[in-house]
C-alpha cells in the first residue's frame, strides 16, 4: 500500500511539468502514489502526463470534463487517494528526493502531528534561490498548535501553506472552490487550525517564483481575493476561536477590500463598463458583510479606513483619500 499520494493540478504545464513529475518519480519513498490532474490543458500537458504514466505505474492521469481551476482538479484527485497521508505539488514547482520520506518519518515519530510542513525554497527565474524560513519553533525542532500555525498562516503567511497532512483531514476539509484564485489559500489555514500538532520535515519543496503570475498582476480576478477571505470567515463562523483572532481575520478582510477597491479606482478606464457594473454589485455586497464593532479599534478612527455601508459614501471617502495622497 502506499503511504503518500501527491496531488498535481496541471494546465498548460508542457514546460515545467516534466522536472515537477521527475522530482516525484525520484522520491527515496518509493511507497507512493501521485496523481495528475490535466485541466483541458491546449499545449502538450496531457500528452507528457500519459507518457510519464507508462514509464512510472504510480502516476495515474485525470481530466477535468472543463477547465475548473487548480482547487476543483486537486479535489477530483483527493478523491482517488488510498495513502494515510497526502500532499500537493504545483506543476511548474518540484521536491526534494528526500522530502515525502522525511516527512513521513516525521509523522510515526510524533504520531500526533497532522500537518508537516516542508521547508521552502524559491527559485527566482535567473536561478537564484531564496529560503522563505519558518516560524522559530519549528525551526528549532518544535511544535505548533493548530491554532498557532493558524495565526501564523494570518499574519502575512510567516508560515507557509505547503505541507503532507492526514488524508482524513483533508478529506473533511477539501480544498477552497469558492474561487478561481485565492480561496485554496483557507484550505491551509483550515488544515493548520484543525491539527493538534504542526511539525517541520527535513524535506524542501522548491516554489517557482514567476516575474509575472495571475497574483501579482493586473487582472480582473485579482477581485476574487475578496470573496476568498469571505469564504474563510463563513467556512470558520462555527468554530471556537478567540475573539482577537476573530477581529484579526476581520481586519485582514477589510484591507483587502479597501486595497481591492483602490486598485479599481486605479484602472477604472482600463475596465468595461458592464464588467465595472458587476464589479460594483459585487464590491456592495461584500461591503455589507463587515460591521464595526467586530473590526479592530484603530480602522474605525483612521482617515482613508472608515467603514460605511453605504458603497456611494464609501467610493467619495476613497476619492478624497486619493485627492490627499496625491
Amino acid at each position: 500500500m502506499s503511504q503518500v499520494a501527491v496531488l498535481v493540478a496541471a494546465y498548460n504545464a508542457e514546460r515545467t511539468l516534466p522536472a515537477c513529475l521527475d522530482s516525484l518519480s525520484q522520491q527515496t519513498l518509493r511507497d507512493i502514489e501521485v496523481w495528475c490532474v490535466d485541466d483541458c490543458s491546449t499545449d502538450d500537458t496531457a500528452s507528457i502526463l500519459q507518457a510519464r504514466s507508462r514509464l512510472d505505474p504510480r502516476i495515474h492521469v485525470l481530466k477535468t470534463p472543463v477547465n475548473s481551476g487548480q482547487a476543483v482538479a486537486r479535489n477530483l484527485a483527493l478523491e482517488q487517494v488510498t495513502a494515510p497521508f497526502v500532499c500537493m505539488v504545483d506543476a511548474d514547482d518540484w521536491l526534494s528526493t528526500d522530502a515525502l520520506e522525511s516527512a513521513l518519518d516525521v509523522f510515526h515519530r510524533y504520531p500526533k502531528t497532522d500537518c508537516c510542513v516542508f521547508h521552502l525554497m524559491q527559485h527566482f527565474e535567473d536561478g537564484h534561490e531564496e529560503d522563505f524560513g519558518l516560524p522559530t519553533q519549528l525551526e528549532l525542532g518544535e511544535r505548533l498548535t493548530g491554532e498557532e500555525a493558524f495565526e501564523l498562516c494570518l499574519d502575512g503567511w510567516q508560515l507557509h501553506g505547503l505541507y503532507v497532512t492526514r488524508t482524513e483531514l483533508h478529506r473533511k476539509y477539501p480544498f477552497d472552490t469558492a474561487t478561481r484564485l485565492y480561496s485554496d489559500d483557507n484550505t491551509s489555514r483550515i488544515h493548520y487550525l484543525h491539527s493538534r500538532e504542526v511539525r517541520a520535515c527535513a524535506g524542501t519543496y522548491y516554489y517557482r517564483k514567476h516575474a509575472q503570475s495571475m497574483t501579482l498582476s493586473f487582472n480582473l480576478r485579482r477581485f476574487d481575493f475578496m470573496e476568498a477571505q469571505l469564504s474563510l470567515k463563513w467556512a470558520l463562523k462555527n468554530v471556537a476561536l478567540p475573539q482577537k483572532l476573530r477581529k484579526r481575520m476581520e481586519g485582514d478582510r477589510w484591507i483587502t477590500f479597501i486595497a481591492c477597491y483602490r486598485l479599481y479606482l486605479q484602472h477604472e478606464k482600463e475596465i468595461a463598463e458592464h464588467e465595472r457594473e458587476a464589479l460594483h454589485e459585487r464590491f456592495n455586497t461584500i461591503l455589507h458583510t463587515f460591521r464595526p464593532s467586530r473590526l479592530p479599534l484603530h480602522y474605525r478612527w483612521k482617515p482613508g479606513y472608515w467603514l460605511t455601508l453605504s458603497l456611494r459614501f464609501f467610493d467619495l471617502q476613497q476619492q478624497a483619500y486619493r485627492l490627499i495622497r496625491k
